[in-house]
């Protein structure tokens, strides 16, 4: 498993930063975001360190298919049918942690555009 020693995201993985963890895989682990946006605001991440969806899905195609199989476990797990997925990649559209996360949200009304 490759991890950034400096990255919130993989020391939650390995547990040494707690998380309200809600789905565990082999590739993947869900949590809820410490600051939701709905009702269900659930992040998935790969176990391995990658930066951004983009990389993830260069470097690995299978896992980043996997984060969305995930994502549709914990909206269900949780109730929901209807659900939003997010990725951010790169600073200008938001993203915080760079490391490769889906934000699961559900169980409010969602408009379009996003924004």
């Amino acid at each position: 498993m490759t991890a950034d020693p400096d990255c919130l995201f993989c020391k939650i993985v390995a547990g040494d930063i707690p998380g309200d963890i809600v789905h565990t895989g082999e590739r993947t682990l869900a949590f809820r975001d410490i600051n939701p946006q709905a009702p269900l605001h659930v992040l998935v991440v790969p176990r391995d360190h990658e930066p951004n969806a983009a990389a993830s899905a260069h470097a690995d195609p299978e896992m980043f298919a996997e984060i969305a199989t995930t994502a549709r476990a914990v909206a269900t797990a949780e109730g929901y049918d209807d659900y939003r997925l997010v990725f951010n990649t790169g600073a200008g559209v938001g993203q915080t942690v760079f490391h490769t996360h889906c934000h699961v949200l559900a169980g409010r009304p969602m408009t379009w555009p996003p924004g």
